[in-house]
């Protein structure tokens, strides 16, 4: 069994700032990120007791969320911007078996959503595909699934586990802290976080091996809306075929084919 780690940092235990811990001028952003580390190296460790032969980790958090010295010497590391994005989903996602999420929050405007945002925190609002509301977990498992990958596990804040669940019923995931507001949470204690996720990583590969999740797919035709904070953001997507400027706030994007809307 291959499987793919896709990372963020918001959704890991004891992080509840953006400005200290989320972004790479914070103060705390390199002890953030050997706590994320620590996480993904706990999946991996579960990982290996399931008898997983190959696990590769993408660093999906956008100023780099992995300590490379520390990771976990059974994974490889999928780094660098700007990413070889396209050329992963075509050729290097399709390859594994299963994907999975950790150090994952939820969508921009969750209820107790610790540090909820959708791809930037400081300039979209929010996104819906064919009219509901999505998030960064939604576009992750809908990518995954048009390359045929299910995915299995999620670790991250109480929220995150449950859009995740309602997403994907039967997901497996593992709540490392409590959100009580924006940026503010109950962590677990690094270690315990860490044996949930290992924990969780083992019962989410024995279910799939006895009743595998299907690749999350939804039919098409898409119209991704993405509506921004400001007007800067959306004049990019003027001239855009895929594009159609509904506000000075607004866009949509309009493709028959998943793989090229929801990372648009």
């Amino acid at each position: 069994m291959k499987i793919a780690v896709m990372t963020d940092l918001e959704g890991v235990s004891g992080v509840v700032s953006f400005e200290e811990q989320g972004y790479g001028t914070g103060k705390h952003h390199e002890a953030a990120k050997r706590l994320l580390t620590a996480e993904v190296n706990a999946a991996v460790e579960g990982m290996l007791e399931e008898s997983v032969t190959e696990v590769l980790v993408l660093d999906g958090h956008g100023p780099g969320g992995i300590c490379f010295e520390d990771i976990h010497p059974a994974a490889r590391l999928m780094h660098g911007r700007p990413w070889a994005f396209r050329l992963f989903r075509e050729e290097i996602l399709k390859q594994y078996d299963a994907t999975i999420l950790i150090g994952q929050h939820a969508m921009a405007g969750t209820e107790r959503g610790t540090l909820n945002h959708t791809q930037s925190s400081l300039a979209i609002d929010s996104y819906t595909l064919n009219g509901r509301p999505i998030g960064e977990i939604a576009q992750w498992a809908l990518c995954a699934g048009a390359c045929g990958v299910p995915m299995i596990f999620l670790s991250g804040d109480e929220a995150a586990c449950r859009e995740a669940e309602a997403l994907i019923p039967g997901l497996t995931t593992a709540a490392v802290k409590t959100g009580l507001s924006r940026t503010c949470a109950i962590s677990c204690a690094p270690a315990e976080a860490r044996r949930r996720i290992r924990d969780g990583m083992r019962q989410a590969i024995q279910r799939h091996r006895r009743a595998p999740l299907p690749p999350l797919t939804w039919p098409g035709p898409y119209v991704l809306e993405k509506r921004f904070f400001h007007s800067g953001s959306v004049d990019g997507y003027r001239g855009n075929p895929m594009a159609t400027v509904l506000s000075p706030q607004v866009v949509q994007l309009r493709s028959d084919s998943m793989l090229e809307i929801i990372y648009a």
